[in-house]
């Protein structure tokens, strides 16, 4: 049986591999871009060198199914990610590489670029949701509650550190991934717009490991 439990170092490889497999709006991403290790190093890998101890994985023994990564303070993480991450990014990354010939519309070059310039994370509504949070499953876990459950172990570990609410920015072509938010209870932040939503939600009221909601709110389920 799947189980949720703590991101591990090595569990590294196939993070990335899952975030490969369902980078083109909940699909496989593979070949997309010129080289598969950029989309993990944009939109995975960062966020577990900075605070592996708030990933989490849905693992069947040894084989990592899904993920929930996140950082309390987004703030602090770009700066963190302009003097650690971004240097190696762009030594690794100077350039597009050769055309693919699949055309995304988010292109090689705005990808690169998101990869050394983090300030993109800097929305207005910061100082009310300081953390953000990125989940990926692979489709045989989907719809099988792993999704809320992740997302709700994140939220409590967040609530713990003092953390009052939590965002998300999404490809608004995923519209499975925008139904399951807002199952969830996520809503639009003042700054979302159509082409790329931006959502938001309390950490105060995550359902506990049993179901039940904490903090007065009521428990959610995929």
């Amino acid at each position: 049986m799947p189980e949720i439990r703590p991101y591990r170092t090595a569990d590294r490889d196939q993070l990335a591999r899952i975030c490969l497999l369902t980078a083109a709006a909940g699909g496989d991403a593979t070949g997309v871009y010129s080289d598969d290790a950029l989309m993990p190093e944009v939109f995975a890998l960062p966020y577990v060198e900075y605070a592996p101890e708030l990933a989490f994985v849905v693992a069947d023994g040894d084989r990592v199914l899904g993920y929930v990564i996140g950082v309390a303070d987004t703030a602090a993480f770009v700066e963190w990610w302009k003097q650690n991450w971004a240097p190696g990014f762009a030594a690794r990354h100077p350039s597009p590489g050769e055309p693919t010939g699949r055309d995304p519309e988010f292109t090689e070059a705005q990808l690169i670029e998101a990869g050394t310039a983090p300030e993109r994370l800097l929305i207005d509504e910061l100082a009310e949701y300081p953390a953000h949070l990125h989940i990926d499953l692979l489709p045989e876990l989907q719809g099988q509650g792993f999704g809320r459950r992740l997302i709700d172990t994140l939220r409590r570990a967040l609530a713990a550190r003092g953390v009052p609410a939590v965002h998300l920015g999404m490809d608004a072509a995923n519209t499975g991934a925008r139904a399951f938010y807002d199952r969830l209870g996520f809503h639009e932040l003042p700054s979302s717009r159509p082409g790329s939503p931006l959502l938001g939600i309390a950490t105060s009221d995550a359902a506990d490991p049993g179901g039940a909601a904490t903090g007065g709110g009521a428990a959610v389920s995929e």
